[in-house]
């Protein structure tokens, strides 16, 4: 018997952020909430497809596009709890030196400054989705993508440690279009630098090793 997984909107504590309203933050949690639900709908409806045994050709189409949707409503879910959980009020201050994810940004790219302003201008790229800085389990090295949409462009099997929403939606109430580098700003104002080290992994270089 199958045993449907249910998800539950987390809930997070951000009111008084600097340059980010409160009523951004409230409509972009309930933007959070709609694909925790769509997420949840859509789980039930491929169950009930699965509970029926296999599939039939004329069943097909329906069913494929139930699966590429939770692809779409399960990362926007994900996403934005890392992004939510990688705020905090005031900050945590900058990230310090003897950090092991300052250590990664100087070991990948030279410098720390450096990092963030490759990672900047990944955010400032014409579009709608995200930046995020992964870091490669295998070797411990950070990168920073593009990710479009929420599924397009993720690096299957790295670890998103830095997640900056840069849709629209997570700053159209404080900021135009045009003043997205403002927006940017006031998101490194209130990293949580703490949950954002925590995100790090130890275990790396396994699957060098056994190359």
């Amino acid at each position: 018997m199958r045993k449907e997984v249910v998800y539950k909107a987390k809930r997070f504590d951000l009111s008084g952020l600097k340059g980010i309203s409160d009523g951004t933050l409230e409509m972009h949690f309930k933007l959070y909430e709609g694909y925790v639900a769509n997420t949840n709908m859509l789980n039930e409806r491929i169950g009930e497809f699965l509970e029926k045994g296999p599939i039939s050709q004329a069943e097909m189409p329906v069913y494929s596009e139930l699966t590429r949707r939770l692809g779409f409503e399960y990362n926007g879910m994900v996403l934005h709890e890392h992004y939510f959980g990688n705020l905090m009020k005031n900050g945590s201050g900058g990230v310090t030196h003897n950090s092991a994810f300052f250590r990664s940004a100087e070991q990948g790219f030279g410098s720390f400054d450096l990092w963030k302003a490759h990672f900047v201008n990944v955010g400032k790229m014409r579009g709608v989705g995200w930046a995020i800085c992964y870091q490669d389990p295998a070797s411990g090295r950070l990168s920073n993508h593009w990710i479009t949409l929420h599924e397009d462009g993720n690096i299957a099997g790295f670890i998103p440690v830095l997640v900056m929403d840069v849709w629209e939606h997570a700053y159209l109430l404080d900021y135009t279009p045009a003043e997205r580098p403002k927006y940017i700003e006031a998101f490194f104002a209130n990293v949580h630098w703490d949950a954002v080290e925590k995100r790090l992994t130890k275990n790396v270089g396994s699957r060098l090793d056994d190359a």
